[in-house]
């Protein structure tokens, strides 16, 4: 009979400076190494980090800049970490945060480090299911481990050492340790607090995801085409702002939109009601500029562009200056305005602007009033008729039901979804379904660059009913 070749493992803890993984140094080291379940070595010593340790990692670890100020570097104990765990699969709670530390270390000597991974929080949640929390701490007081030295690498090592045993006995057959082994397996990338059942039920198609924290507090908004597939590629990238994102993680829900356009404006709306602390800050602007109407001491309508405070419900909106002018200008050349009197020139003769040579003399007494002002009126209706009442039409979030975006006299309204069947050219036939939403500056910019891209959007003009 064939004798089985031995299991190395190497259940490894470190203590770092406390910088996410990018800049992060160890400050404490502490590995032992199994075979076949019994400890055959062990390893542990400060590590000097070359660099400061904050005051809130001492608090937490016990461990100073005058602890470790003549301790090793790390490059003095690497042949030793690779020595013991040569050959073995590497163990650690939360492991990709110690792994990925230690890998960091190796490349800053110019060395590869590669092993094989096992991280007992998931395989905890997968033998011992159904506790309240997976942490080292609380796992250790719900199983009876004895958890000495808590913060500290060789205590929170010798710990893990007593759970990974207990989990070995769990998983007599080894198929759930094989399983994770697999380099076909996704649950090694998993962040450590996130059951895997919850990436499995994610949907393979558009909407937005929502990342919760501990508590159920919304932490990250993202939108998607296919959000199964955006999740997991904020887990398999090593930036720090994802890795962090990735620790902080206890539950993922999910909007399903069928089309990007409403997962767009719903990311938008999310992020602005709960303003997450991993996305980033949506910046208003101050002010907007619209173009005014108002009659001076001679009768006369004259047009200026004015700044005002941001109004989401502005039909007019502009967001800088020189935009608002020149649909100023447009309006006067169009419409033969007085230069001066559309506030395009700063003069109290007759107009004479460079560019707009359509005044019929209003300012020089050469034009009747009346028939002047007709002309502003006839500028403005043009100028608001721009903000028409449609739909755009996109995709449902199935094959039996189409969505449609809103627009109210060109401001967003919001959106909703209606049976494929349904005919619609009134208000009143989408009223029902229509979910209301709040009109953004980032909604705006959002159907703004959606007209832009799309060369023949689906509109559909809509009558407004009496």
């Amino acid at each position: 009979m064939t004798e089985l070749a031995p299991t190395y493992h190497c259940i490894i803890d470190v203590e770092t400076t406390g910088k996410g993984i990018n800049g992060n140094r160890i400050t404490e080291f502490c590995a032992v190494r199994l075979k076949d379940g019994e400890i055959i070595d062990k390893f542990t010593s400060l590590v000097n980090p070359e660099q400061y340790i904050p005051p809130f990692i001492t608090n937490l670890t016990g461990i100073d800049d005058a602890m470790v100020e003549d301790a090793p570097l790390f490059e003095e104990i690497a042949q030793r970490v690779l020595e013991i765990t040569e050959g073995a699969i590497f163990v650690a709670h939360n492991v990709n945060f110690d792994f990925n530390v230690i890998k960091g270390e190796f490349k800053r000597l110019g060395v590869s480090f590669v092993r094989k991974k096992l991280c007992t929080v998931r395989l905890s949640r997968k033998l011992i299911p159904n506790l309240f929390s997976y942490s080292l701490g609380n796992l250790c007081a719900s199983i009876g481990i004895p958890l000495n030295n808590r913060h500290r690498a060789e205590g929170d090592t010798d710990a893990t050492v007593i759970l990974f045993k207990r989990l070995l006995d769990l998983d007599e057959d080894k198929k759930v340790m094989n399983a994770f082994l697999n380099v076909r397996s996704k649950e090694a990338t998993l962040p450590p607090h996130l059951p895997s059942r919850i990436i499995q039920e994610l949907p393979e198609t558009a909407g937005i995801y929502l990342f919760k924290d501990r508590a159920g507090k919304i932490i990250y908004v993202g939108k998607a085409i296919n959000i199964k597939k955006r999740v997991l590629s904020h887990f398999y990238d090593k930036k720090n702002k994802e890795y962090l994102l990735g620790q902080e993680t206890y539950q993922i829900d999910y909007e399903v939109t069928g089309n990007e356009l409403c997962a767009l404006l719903l990311e938008s709306e999310y992020i602005e009601q709960y303003f997450p602390k991993f996305n980033r800050a949506q910046k208003i602007p101050v002010s907007t500029y619209t173009i005014v109407s108002y009659e001076n001491r001679k009768g006369i309508l004259q047009l200026a562009v004015a700044k005002s405070k941001y109004r989401a419900s502005a039909t007019d909106k502009v967001y800088t200056k020189a935009k608002a002018t020149e649909r100023l200008m447009e309006l006067c050349n169009t419409y033969h305005l007085c230069a001066r009197f559309c506030g395009l020139q700063a003069t109290f003769g007759q107009c004479s602007h460079y560019r707009l040579k359509g005044c019929k003399g209003v300012c020089n007494d050469e034009e009747a009033v009346a028939d002047y002002n007709e002309r502003v009126h006839q500028a403005l209706a043009a100028y608001y008729s721009e903000n028409e009442t449609y739909l755009i039409k996109e995709r449902g979030r199935t094959e039996d039901e189409t969505a449609f975006i809103y627009i109210d006299k060109g401001v967003y309204k919001g959106f909703g979804f209606v049976p494929e069947t349904e005919q619609f050219s009134h208000f009143d036939d989408v009223a029902s379904y229509l979910n209301l939403k709040k009109s953004t500056y980032h909604t705006d910019v959002i159907l703004r660059s959606y007209l832009r891209r799309h060369k023949n959007p689906s509109i559909i003009p809509l009558a407004i009913s009496a």
